[in-house]
């Protein structure tokens, strides 16, 4: 069928009301959002964001309602979609912006690709990896990669993707998400190890919209976390408080999640499974803990700067 590029949507989205097809690669999932609330009456009040690349360049499209439930899960980083019937918008400026494994691509940050159930009802088609063609030009998904050893050089916001053997894992741990507010945020803490360094990466994992992966983080795990942010306690020894957070965008798999998954190609992924046949993993296992109480960053040493 006749289709359209990305940077022609944006350029004529103006003047039209029916478009052409599309055909774009999955780069960037955000978690599920819920936006129900008690006085409004909406059978599935849901969201959730993708970026999604053509040859052209990326641009964000919104999933909603009912489409999450049926189509969420299976619309994975990676996934190639064909969309027909879908509605175009002025994009949405307060949303989060993951940013890019490839730094090159060109952004489409004005208008955002709106699938819905009516007006117009979107047909959607996932492409099998095996039928995509070299020549449809769809971009391959990058990541950022670091090591530990790469991290202290690393500043405050910076995002990441890491790949690491849990040497800890803690228990789920809640934070409001408002002061006063009854909605929590559901939260672990892990370490994993790349040997690279002495020391692990330090992980705060959110509870994002994957609960089969986030309660089977075990110690021994090959861990993949993607869209980590890097957070420094610049008041205090920069290099002692620095850790990992997850973003809007991340995504964690663990160890059964990783076949067939895009990051399997990229060198640091490769280096990282050649260390681990190097390892012993009796020698391992004995130095892996799990559960408890972890304070982090941890108090001052003294009382009064307490």
């Amino acid at each position: 069928s006749k289709l359209t590029f990305l940077g022609q949507l944006e350029m004529t989205w103006k003047n039209r009301v029916h478009f052409h097809p599309l055909l774009v690669r999955i780069l960037h999932k955000s978690r599920l959002r819920y936006y129900g609330k008690p006085e409004k009456k909406m059978d599935m009040p849901y969201q959730a964001y993708f970026e999604v690349a053509d040859g052209s360049g990326m641009m964000s499209m919104v999933l909603w309602n009912s489409l999450c439930p049926e189509w969420y899960n299976s619309m994975k980083v990676g996934t190639v979609l064909l969309l027909e019937q879908y509605a175009v918008k002025a994009s949405y400026p307060f949303k989060t912006q993951p940013t890019p494994g490839d730094s090159q691509m060109k952004r489409f940050a004005t208008i955002e690709i709106s699938l819905n159930v009516r007006d117009p009802p979107t047909k959607i088609s996932i492409i099998p990896e095996e039928m995509v063609k070299p020549e449809w030009g769809l971009p391959e998904v990058k990541y950022r990669f670091i090591t530990r050893s790469e991290l202290d050089d690393l500043p405050n916001n910076y995002s990441c993707d890491v790949i690491g053997l849990v040497t800890f894992v803690g228990r789920a741990e809640r934070q409001r998400k408002k002061e006063h507010g009854e909605d929590f945020w559901l939260y672990r803490w892990a370490h994993a190890i790349d040997g690279t360094s002495d020391q692990p990466f330090i992980l705060q994992l959110y509870a994002t919209s994957q609960p089969d992966v986030f309660e089977h983080i075990h110690p021994m795990t090959y861990l993949v976390c993607t869209q980590m942010r890097v957070v420094r306690d610049l008041t205090e020894d920069p290099s002692s408080t620095v850790y990992l957070t997850t973003s809007n965008e991340s995504q964690i798999f663990i160890t059964g999640c990783h076949k067939g998954q895009p990051y399997t190609k990229d060198t640091k992924v490769k280096n990282f499974i050649q260390w681990t046949k190097t390892q012993n993993e009796a020698n391992q296992m004995k130095k892996t803990v799990i559960g408890g109480y972890y304070p982090f960053p941890r108090p001052p040493n003294n009382f009064l700067k307490y």
